[in-house]
This record gives C-alpha cells, sequence and structure tokens, in this order.
C-alpha cells in the first residue's frame, strides 16, 4: 500500500507540474520549425505570423528551417520533441497528408504524431513559365508536347508541386517530367535560364517574379480562378474540368500536449488572423486567411487523408 501510495503521489504530482506549466505559458521563447528552405512560401508567412504572435504572446517566436525528404525531417523533429508547447511545426498538406501515401517509409504518423492547433491559410499551387516562353495557358503547354512529341521538364520545389505535375500527367497523357529541387529560388533561376519548361510553386514564392515580368502565370490549380493570382483561369478551365488541388498551412504541436496550451495558441493565431493588416499582409503575401478551432483541423485533416489516399492510390504515385 505504502508504494502504491507513493506511486499515485508520484503521477499527482506530475498531473501538478504539467497544470502548472498550462497555466504559466509561455514562460520561454516558442521554436517553429518549419520544414522547408528559408524563403518559400510557408517560411515567409511563418516568420510574418511569428513576429505578430510574439508581441501578443510576450515571448520570442524562433523560425528553426529544417529542410529534407519533402517535409519529412523537420516534421519528424517536432513528432520527437517535448510536447510542451515549446516545439511546434507549420504543417502543410504535403507533411501531415500527402507524404504518409507517397513514401514507402515514414518516421511518424500524421494522423497520430500531432496535436492540431489552427489553419492558417490556403492557397492553389501556380504554373508558369520564363517570360520569353511562347506558352500562356496550360492548355497550350499540353498541346505543345502532344504536337511535337518530347518531355517538358518542369521544376518541383515542394511534394504538392509533385501532385500537380502527376496529376496533369495522368489526365493529359503527355511527358511531363518533373524536376525534384529543394527549394523555389534555384529553380526559378534554372526557369529563367532557358533550362526547364515550367514550375510549379507557390504564389508566395513566385508572386515577385510574376510581378517583375521575369515569369508568367499559365494556371492556377484550384478549381475556381483565385484572387491571390488575378487574371489567370484555373487548370480545370483548360480541359480538365474536376482538377483541384488546394494547399494549406496548419500549426500543429507534438501529440500529448495539454489543450490548455493548444488552447493558448489556438486564441493567438485566431487574434492575430483576425487582424485587418494580418489579413491584408497574407493576401499580399500569397494566402487566404484562415482561422477556426483545433477540432475543426481535426475533422478537416482526416478528410483530406480519405481524399488523397483515394487519388494518390490510383495515380500510382510514389515518392521513392
Amino acid at each position: 500500500m505504502k508504494f502504491i501510495a507513493l506511486g499515485l503521489a508520484a503521477v499527482m504530482g506530475l498531473a501538478g507540474s504539467a497544470a502548472l506549466h498550462a497555466q504559466t505559458y509561455p514562460s520561454k521563447p516558442i521554436r517553429i520549425i518549419v520544414a522547408y528552405p528559408a524563403g518559400q512560401g510557408t517560411d515567409i508567412a511563418t516568420r510574418y505570423l511569428a513576429d505578430q504572435i510574439s508581441r501578443d504572446l510576450g515571448q520570442p517566436i524562433i523560425i528553426d528551417n529544417r529542410p529534407g525528404a519533402g517535409g519529412n525531417v523537420g516534421t519528424e523533429a517536432t513528432a520527437k520533441a517535448q510536447p510542451d508547447g515549446y516545439t511546434l511545426t507549420m504543417g502543410t498538406n504535403a507533411t501531415h497528408v500527402l507524404n504518409e501515401f507517397l513514401y514507402t517509409k515514414i518516421p511518424f504518423n500524421a494522423g497520430n504524431d500531432f496535436e492540431p492547433v489552427v489553419m492558417v491559410g490556403t492557397f492553389p499551387m501556380v504554373l508558369a513559365v520564363a517570360s520569353n516562353s511562347s506558352l500562356t495557358t496550360a492548355k497550350e503547354l499540353v498541346d505543345s508536347v502532344k504536337a511535337a512529341p518530347r518531355s517538358a521538364d518542369i521544376a518541383l520545389p515542394s511534394t504538392s508541386a509533385r501532385l500537380v505535375v502527376e496529376l496533369l500527367k495522368e489526365r493529359s497523357a503527355v511527358s511531363l517530367f518533373g524536376v525534384p529541387y529543394k527549394g523555389a529560388s534555384i529553380a526559378i533561376t534554372d526557369l529563367i535560364g532557358g533550362q526547364l519548361t515550367a514550375i510549379v510553386d507557390t504564389p508566395t514564392s513566385l508572386r515577385p517574379h510574376l510581378q517583375s515580368g521575369k515569369l508568367r502565370a499559365l494556371a492556377v490549380t484550384s478549381k475556381q480562378p483565385s484572387s491571390l493570382v488575378p487574371g489567370v483561369a484555373a487548370i480545370a478551365e483548360q480541359g480538365y474540368p474536376d482538377f483541384d488541388v488546394i494547399a494549406w498551412n496548419a500549426l500543429y504541436a507534438p501529440k500529448g500536449t495539454p489543450p490548455q496550451i493548444i488552447h493558448t495558441l489556438n486564441a493567438a493565431f485566431n487574434k492575430a488572423l483576425q487582424r485587418p493588416e494580418t489579413r491584408q499582409r497574407l493576401l499580399e503575401l500569397g494566402f487566404e486567411p484562415a482561422g477556426g478551432t483545433s477540432e475543426w483541423l481535426q475533422t478537416f485533416g482526416k478528410s483530406e487523408r480519405q481524399k488523397w489516399q483515394v487519388v494518390i492510390s490510383a495515380a500510382g504515385l510514389k515518392a521513392d
């Protein structure tokens, strides 16, 4: 009985310590792991939001870029971190949905190893070419390959980009060769230099080059045109009516993070996402601001995994 009493006391002590920790959170800097290189869309938006939210929480938020394996490296680091609210990750539709079905082996379970915090933003992917290209639409790209059989080399800076190209290749039955890149900057340099036919990337990464006239957008991957890329038709409007790929960013914590901490983070992000100046800035960066509850994000993630498991399996897609 003595040992049982001591054991119960220890458990109660740990529970009490966790509760006290949650009540005083945050009491030190928070780290958000971004599983992509600095300068990509997810990184840029995360850094902007981190600056806003750190002021509300009264603690610095440090961005830790850990790219590799389509986002799996940084996401694994978060899954294995202490569930104390001081290590988070800005997840994407790739890290928390697509990779589960694209990779034969993955060192974490996206559905079970994380606590959803909040949806941050959504956006279509963009298919673009260098400004000196003769192509003006996705349909023209497909038709040009059909007319003169060749392999069109398309830069893939992300898993979402690869999915877009693989789906377009399957639907159009033309040879589109995806060229993997660890980041967008080198891919864009190669595209402008004439080494590639096109690129698929986020509005955030491509917008400066579209605005400067160095690149031209051929299509967006959402089912409808997007205000994030004005005047650009959707692939669905160019002969592939069921084509619809939307990317997103959402904040996650390691499994077991106390609910009170999840609530604190969710409230802080929702507060920031509701500010007009924050919403405007995210739109300028290429994101449709989101928000909502952690419970909604949990449900959304399950539906996304169900949807894309079917699509990826039917297309026979694999990352390795």
